[in-house]
């Protein structure tokens, strides 16, 4: 294929955003239109998976198409090996112009040790405008966002609210990073319209990830309606038969005393972190949507493919825990995932298959006409999307991995998930604590119990499936091993 023909990218990737945050996924309270039309001229699938539930090993995964455990991006912290294969390098060394606004979070990111910015690999990006988060305690000297809040004479700050100790009063609307983000996507786009190449380009705001945040004026949009949102999905008692990472977060997230200790919380408390949740929702729809009009008014939107997905979820109160950690329920690692290309894919249409984030990064070769990495461990869903396939199955089962990261104090986890579509089996490999051993363990069968409350690791009736489970779950750790063994000999 002539890299003068190949389509460009527009990769949309959000920050610990749930599946069902978005109206095309059947939230009837967010205002998700922008991304509802995404949903609308392409393919949205209902069962997306990450293979991590944190960002970093997640975001490695999916860039590099292979597993947070081959890519050696196993926890928050790592730093990405040099000898990692982006697929951004790919395009690149095929003749794309790139660019990326926001995260990137290949490497360990804290300003006490990288004062600059992010360590960064042969990554493929010409542009780069680089901003980790909206942290307002912190003040990177790359930081772009920080960078241009100065430029614009505008102090980065949130404020308390007196109603809820958990949910705070963000940066307004024009001076929020995602649109800060979104501007630079846009200038990035109406550069490469110059190049005679095409392009790629990385929208990865921090939004919607804690601290619930939001623009003031977003957030009251959903006082009005706030009794009518729904309580998080928790029953008491739930956890004595899960494993002791779960409570432990139950108590305080990330172990930090304080810190969204579910118990505390009042009704209120938890209706106000979930509207103040969907407000960033609505918030990053927005911007997103003005890069969409941008595409459309450049008259490059028919030649370009455009991703949209999330590198995890957020637990949101469900099963009596916050943010993320050593757990795979639904709401951590089912993400959102569209995929649009204009008279090129199919369009307005939903896939139930069961695929995994890993999968983008194949996919993407293949529709532009560029051999798939060697080490790359997804499979490509271009003839899925192309219509030369089923849109109902890909993939017998998913599988995802969590290796220590953001578990403090003396519990150190080391855990992974597989889930056939059906039931879902979870294990604690290696746990360094005080606590007793058992219920290290989970089973679910989500079609009689799709909110994943109750554990049947040990009832007597489950021990043929569970069996059936656990060997494809030997299977599958098997099959994550690095395609890229290093040879000495040719036998």
């Amino acid at each position: 294929m002539n890299e003068t023909k190949r389509p460009n990218i527009l990769w949309l990737c959000t920050d610990q955003q749930r599946a069902d945050m978005l109206g095309c996924y059947g939230n009837r309270f967010v205002r998700t239109p922008n991304i509802d039309w995404l949903a609308a001229n392409g393919v949205r699938f209902t069962r997306a998976y990450c293979q991590a539930p944190v960002c970093a090993p997640s975001r490695a995964s999916f860039l590099t198409g292979r597993y947070p455990r081959t890519c050696h991006v196993r926890q928050n912290g790592q730093d990405i090996p040099e000898s990692e294969m982006l697929v951004t390098r790919i395009l690149h060394d095929a003749g794309y112009f790139g660019g990326l606004s926001g995260k990137l979070h290949l490497s360990g990111c804290s300003p006490t040790v990288c004062k600059t910015e992010e360590r960064r690999i042969n990554d493929g990006y010409d542009r780069f405008w680089w901003s980790h988060d909206n942290d307002t305690k912190y003040d990177w000297e790359k930081n772009g966002y920080s960078l241009w809040l100065k430029s614009q004479g505008i102090e980065n700050k949130r404020t308390e609210r007196e109603d809820c100790r958990f949910v705070y009063n963000g940066m307004p609307a024009e001076y929020s990073q995602a649109k800060w983000c979104a501007d630079r996507a846009i200038e990035f786009i109406s550069e490469a319209q110059s190049k005679e190449k095409p392009w790629f380009f990385s929208f990865n705001c921090f939004d919607p990830h804690h601290p619930f945040d939001p623009p003031k004026e977003y957030l009251e949009r959903y006082l009005p309606i706030l009794d009518e949102l729904p309580l998080p999905e928790y029953t008491a008692g739930e956890l004595d038969y899960k494993p002791p990472t779960q409570r432990k977060e139950h108590n305080n997230a990330y172990g930090v005393k304080g810190h969204f200790p579910y118990d505390e919380m009042t009704e209120y408390d938890h209706r106000l972190v979930k509207a103040a949740s969907y407000a960033l929702c609505d918030l990053v729809d927005e911007q997103i949507g003005r890069i969409l009009k941008h595409l459309e008014e450049s008259g490059e939107l028919d030649n370009t493919i455009i991703v949209f997905h999330s590198d995890h979820g957020e637990s949101l109160g469900d099963h009596g825990m916050y943010l993320k950690g050593c757990y795979f329920y639904e709401s951590n690692v089912n993400v959102p995932l569209i995929i649009s290309w204009k008279n090129k894919f199919k369009s307005g249409v939903v896939s139930d298959a069961l695929v995994e984030l890993l999968d983008i990064a194949p996919t993407l070769l293949e529709a532009c006409g560029i051999p798939v990495y060697d080490g790359m461990q997804g499979y490509s869903l271009y003839q899925m999307l192309s219509g030369n396939a089923s849109l109902d199955t890909f993939r017998k089962d998913v599988f995802c991995e969590y290796y220590k990261s953001r578990i403090s104090g003396e519990l150190v986890a080391y855990a992974s998930m597989l889930f056939d579509g059906r039931y879902k089996l979870t294990a604690l490999h290696a746990l360094a604590s005080s606590y007793p051993d058992e219920y290290k363990e989970e089973l679910y069968d989500l079609v009689k119990d799709p909110n994943e409350h109750n554990n049947l690791y040990n009832e007597p009736e489950y021990q043929e499936i569970k069996l059936r489970m656990l060997e494809a779950f030997c299977r599958r750790q098997a099959m994550t091993a690095d395609k890229l063994p290093q040879k000495s000999m040719p036998w």
